[in-house]
């Protein structure tokens, strides 16, 4: 999982909007959606912060290692369709990526366009 999307589960985990997270550490909503969206990436106090506001480890959010909440057990391995860590492919990659960082709407639409190219192939 990268990091963008690290930083993204852990203030959804907080239940907190780009504003409310940004507000709490003293930066802009648009300096958290670029961190999001991975257009930038926050210096190591700021991840600090993020990690004590929103109550996740600083380890699991800057380096993905260990476990997202403190004193939790270990989570399962990650698969290659749930960790885009372990996709090879770069273009496999790149597409799972932002998937994850579309919205709904878009990733209905997406997936009706993909069911209806795959259906090209089998026929």
């Amino acid at each position: 999982m990268t990091l963008a999307l690290r930083i993204r589960k852990a203030r959804r985990h907080a239940g907190a909007s780009q504003q409310a997270l940004a507000d709490r550490i003293g930066v802009t909503r648009g300096a958290v959606a670029n961190w999001e969206c991975a257009n930038a990436v926050p210096a190591t106090s700021r991840m600090g912060k993020i990690a004590r506001v929103t109550g996740v480890s600083y380890e699991w959010l800057a380096a993905g290692r260990g476990t997202m909440l403190p004193d939790s057990p270990p989570e399962e391995p990650p698969t290659p369709a749930v960790d885009a860590d372990f996709v090879e492919d770069p273009v496999e990659r790149q597409l799972l990526e932002a998937f994850r960082l579309a919205s709904m709407r878009v990733r209905k639409q997406a997936m009706k366009t993909l069911k209806i190219s795959a259906r090209r192939y089998v026929e």
